[in-house]
C-alpha cells in the first residue's frame, strides 16, 4: 500500500518539483496540498503558476489546497514534505510534528538544532536515529528531519568520499543558479549580463551544515566534524545547477588519481530515487557544466571534474541540480529513508 503524503508550500518552486517527483512515485500517494491563506480552498490548478517542465498531473490539478495547519490536513497522511519559507517553517513545522506527523523538510530553519537530523542518506543515514532523542526531548509523536542547503549538498558527498584521507581545511566558491532564489528571488535586470558576489546567509550554511553532516553520532549525541570550512557564494545567470570550486587540504597525501577513484567508488543507495552512480567524475577539465551535466542520474547525481594538485593540496569542481538533488529530490530521498527505517 502506498504511503499517503502531504506537501506544505505546494505552489512554490520546490513544492512543484516535489509534485513532479511524487506523482509517479510507486511508493507515495499525494493526499494533501497546502499553501498560503490566499490559496486555501482553491483548486491547485487555479493557484499554481506551474513552471515544471511537464504538465500538472491531472489528479493534483483538481485537488483543493488547504491552509498550512495540521488541523486542515487529513489525519490519514503518513508523511509530510515541507518546502516552506524558513520563517513559516519555523512557526508551523513543530505543530505538525506535535500533531504526530513525520516531516521531511527542505526549509532552512532548525537544520543546526542538536536534536534534528540533517541528512544526506548516502553520507550520514545513521544520523536519522536522532529522531529518538528528538522525540524524548520534545515529547513529539511525529518527527522533523531536514535536508541541507542546495549548495551544501553539492560538495559534501565529495568530501565524504575523501574523508579517509583526513579532512583538514576546505575552501569553496559557489556559482549558484537563479532558481535557488525562488521564482521572485532575483530579477532579470539584476542577473542578466551579471554575477552577484553575495547570497545572504549562504556562506554560513555551507560552513556549518557541512560540519554537522560529516559529524559523528554515538546514539545519544552528535558531535560536529572539526574540518575548517570557508565559503564564498555567488549568483550567476544559469537557470539550474550549482557549480562549485573546491580547494581541499587533507592530513594524508592525496593525489588527483586517488581522489577521482575514491569519488567514483563512493556508494549510492538502493532507494527508489537514488542514482546508480552517486558521483560522476569527468576526465575533461572543462566538465562538469550546468547545462550539460545537471540532469545526470535524473538530476540526483553529483558530478566532479578538474581534479588537480594545488598549493592547498587538491583542487576540483563539482556540480548538482539544485532544485532536484539540492531540494525536492533530497527531501524525497529522506522520505524514502524514513520509510525504509520504519519511522512512519
Amino acid at each position: 500500500m502506498a504511503v499517503r503524503v502531504g506537501i506544505l508550500g505546494a505552489t512554490g518552486a520546490v513544492g512543484q518539483r516535489l509534485i513532479g517527483m511524487l506523482d509517479p512515485h510507486p511508493d507515495f500517494e499525494i493526499a494533501a496540498l497546502t499553501a498560503s491563506p490566499s490559496s486555501a480552498g482553491e483548486k491547485y490548478r487555479d493557484v499554481a503558476k506551474w513552471r515544471v517542465d511537464s504538465p500538472i498531473p491531472q489528479e493534483v490539478a483538481e485537488m483543493t489546497v488547504s491552509a498550512t495547519d495540521p488541523d486542515e490536513v487529513t489525519d490519514d497522511v503518513d508523511l509530510i514534505f515541507s518546502s516552506l519559507p524558513s520563517s513559516v517553517g519555523a512557526a508551523v513545522e513543530p505543530d505538525f510534528c506535535e500533531a504526530g506527523y513525520v516531516v521531511s523538510s527542505n526549509s532552512s530553519n532548525a537544520r543546526m538544532a542538536e536534536d534534528v537530523p540533517l541528512v544526506i542518506p548516502e553520507v550520514n543515514a545513521d544520523h536519522l536515529d536522532l529522531i529518538e532523542v528528538q522525540r524524548d526531548e520534545r515529547g513529539w509523536d511525529g518527527a522533523l528531519v531536514k535536508n541541507p542547503n542546495c549548495s551544501t549538498i553539492t560538495f559534501v558527498p565529495t568530501l565524504a568520499a575523501l574523508e579517509e584521507y583526513g579532512l583538514r581545511t576546505v575552501h569553496v566558491a559557489t556559482l549558484q543558479a537563479v532558481s535557488g532564489a525562488g521564482y521572485d528571488g532575483v530579477t532579470s535586470m539584476e542577473i542578466i549580463d551579471n554575477a552577484i558576489p553575495h547570497i545572504g546567509s549562504e556562506e554560513e550554511k555551507l560552513e556549518t551544515e557541512s560540519k554537522k553532516l560529516l559529524g559523528e553520532f554515538d546514539g545519544a549525541q552528535l558531535s560536529l566534524n572539526d574540518v575548517e570550512v570557508g565559503a564564498s557564494c555567488n549568483r550567476i545567470p544559469t537557470i539550474d545547477g550549482h557549480l562549485e570550486n573546491v580547494f581541499l587540504e587533507t592530513e594524508a597525501e592525496l593525489s588527483p588519481a586517488e581522489a577521482a577513484e575514491a569519488m567514483r567508488e563512493y556508494p549510492s543507495l538502493d532507494l527508489y530515487s537514488s542514482p546508480d552512480q552517486l558521483i560522476e567524475v569527468f576526465e575533461d577539465p572543462e566538465r562538469p557544466q550546468p547545462r550539460l551535466d545537471r540532469t545526470l542520474g535524473g538530476g540526483m547525481s553529483i558530478s566532479a571534474g578538474g581534479i588537480q594538485e594545488s598549493t592547498f593540496g587538491l583542487q576540483y569542481n563539482c556540480l548538482a541540480h539544485n532544485t532536484m538533488r539540492g531540494a525536492a529530490g533530497a527531501s524525497v530521498l529522506n522520505g524514502e529513508l524514513l520509510v525504509e527505517n520504519g519511522y512512519l
